[in-house]
């Protein structure tokens, strides 16, 4: 037997405080009733300038990748402000030039897809009324169907005409309506209609023009400033964080910024393939307006997903104007070409740093554009893209974290297994109680 010895029973633990178990006090309903109010003011003012918030985050976007083109001048000597300029000034400058040198083709050939698009849409719909039979029939049936609806909207009599007030009618005895126009104030007031119509087209045409102006001029020079010196702005941003959380929050924003600088060149050069690759297939099938689709598949190529949906239905439906045929072949050479892009283009270009689940994807999607429109849809995936960078660091620390965990309790099963163990050993040492280390031993009691 063990006799139960101090050294061997654990010492009661202290009691807790008074002042460690309390309830709420009235400072801290105030202070949380504050930071509730700061935040519901802070999301309201970010509602507001949502638009500015998102123009700066895509200026940022490109700033990002202007600043790894501003490094590689630097070395050159080249000052970083001059060499930010120069990169996105000079891109600007070779898509302008491009533009203009394919303007007088675009230009043609989308008079012609204009011209051609109501034909187009007549040949589908007619190619459609005919296949109303079997399972493709009963789909455009069921699809095309009237909503039910509980309203009877009474049929108007054929002879009913509302009365007229024509010269031709006043002589066969029908007098006109009391407080009639003249035909004098008709035409005044129907020119004057006209031209508070077109006024307001021309102020609402003016201010739209401006607005897109003055955001592209902001995005111009954001994106300058940000790729001179992005390490001013990420200090900028470093200073509002505790210093204890610096060194993680540092590491984060050099992955998130990695991460968007890759996705943009990505995204550009897969427009430039698609653009190229989209006007040379359909050059090979004959299909009309060639280059004015390819120019608008490799423009919408910047919104992934939804965007090659969008480019295929005009080319699909140029496609019928010569045969339903030749649209099932348009249809396919899309697919393939998707495909190839998403399977081959896509992973060698980002090569892992951003694997985005297409489900994700979609809803990130959706949500930005029914919240905030088309500006939305266009910074929902690189936005979403930068938040998963976090999430996705935190996973991948909890994933190794929980790897050490298995990996050691295997090792503690093994060593039980393995291990011999000697019964008079443990009695021995439980009878002495634990081991004192040498400073313990000098201390007198």
């Amino acid at each position: 037997m063990t006799d139960n010895t101090p050294d061997l029973i654990p010492a009661p633990s202290p009691p807790a405080p008074m002042s460690a178990v309390r309830g709420w006090r009235m400072g801290d309903i105030a202070r949380a009733a504050l930071v509730a109010l700061a935040v519901w003011f802070g999301l309201q003012l970010l509602w507001s300038v949502s638009s500015l918030v998102f123009l700066v985050f895509l200026a940022t976007l490109f700033g990002l990748a202007a600043a790894r083109g501003t490094d590689y001048l630097e070395r050159l000597k080249i000052r970083r402000g001059i060499g930010a300029a120069i990169i996105v000034l000079g891109t600007l400058g070779l898509i302008g030039g491009g533009l203009a040198l394919t303007a007088p083709t675009l230009i043609e050939q989308g008079k012609e897809l204009q011209n051609e698009f109501p034909s187009a849409i007549s040949q589908a719909q007619r190619w459609i009324d005919s296949k109303r039979g079997g399972l493709l029939g009963s789909i455009i049936k069921t699809a095309a169907a009237p909503a039910p609806s509980g309203a009877v909207v009474p049929a108007l009599p054929v002879d009913a005409a509302p009365p007229s007030t024509t010269g031709a009618e006043t002589r066969q005895g029908v007098k006109p309506i009391a407080g009639a126009p003249s035909a004098s104030e008709a035409i005044k007031q129907r020119i004057t209609d006209a031209m508070s119509g077109a006024s307001k087209y021309v102020l609402s045409f003016v201010s739209n023009t401006i607005t897109v102006f003055t955001a592209f001029v902001l995005i111009v020079f954001l994106a300058i400033y940000i790729g001179a010196e992005p390490d001013v702005y990420r200090g900028w941003m470093l200073s509002t964080v505790p210093a204890s959380s610096r060194a993680q929050v540092r590491i984060v924003l050099a992955e998130m910024s990695t991460v968007l600088r890759k996705w943009l060149v990505t995204q550009l050069i897969a427009m430039l393939v698609i653009g190229g690759g989209v006007t040379i297939v359909l050059l090979l099938l004959g299909v009309k307006a060639p280059y004015a689709l390819g120019f608008i598949a490799g423009l919408l190529e910047f919104i992934p997903t939804v965007g090659p949906i969008l480019s295929a239905i005009p080319a699909v439906a140029m496609g019928f104007v010569d045969s339903p045929e030749k649209a099932l072949t348009v249809l396919v050479a899309y697919w393939g070409i998707q495909f190839v892009e998403n399977n081959l283009l896509i992973p060698f270009l980002m090569r892992g740093e951003m694997d985005l689940p297409p489900a994700i994807t979609i809803i990130a999607q959706s949500v930005m554009t029914l919240v905030f429109g088309f500006i939305g849809l266009m910074v929902a995936v690189p936005l979403t893209a930068a938040v998963l960078v976090p999430l996705r660091m935190i996973a991948e620390r909890e994933n190794e974290r929980e790897r050490d965990l298995r990996k050691l309790s295997k090792l503690q099963e093994q060593n039980m297994l393995t291990d011999d163990v000697n019964p008079l050993v443990v009695v021995s040492q439980a009878d002495h109680g634990p081991k004192r280390s040498p400073a313990q031993k000098d201390v007198t009691p």
